[in-house]
């Protein structure tokens, strides 16, 4: 699963803001969201699948973390957007440099 994918619900969104700060347990974010347990676990699934979290073991817990490398993708996509923006942005200057003000002759 491609990680944009896995970024378009918003209750996965959330998951990965919570664990930002901390690593967590299926637990301890089933507390902070209103949805069940297994809810949370096959939403950790998809991320782990899409590569934004991994999963250690403590104890006899399962504890979930980003993984920073995993948005790479989502960063190349958006920045492909911003290099033609900016690619269009150059062509802009570059015309008006080229052309004369109004009211002006060359």
């Amino acid at each position: 699963m491609h990680a944009l994918d896995a970024l378009g619900s918003p209750l996965r969104r959330e998951i990965l803001i919570a664990l930002r700060h901390s690593p967590l347990s299926v637990g301890a974010l089933a507390q902070r969201f209103p949805v069940s347990r297994p809810a949370i676990s096959r939403h950790l699934r998809v991320l782990e699948e899409a590569g934004l979290v991994a999963q250690r073991e403590r104890g006899t817990k399962n504890l979930y973390t980003v993984r920073v490398q995993g948005f790479q993708s989502v960063q190349a996509f958006l920045d492909s957007f911003w290099e033609v923006a900016l690619g269009r942005l150059e062509e802009l200057a570059r015309s008006e440099s080229a052309t004369p003000p109004k009211g002006r002759r060359a």
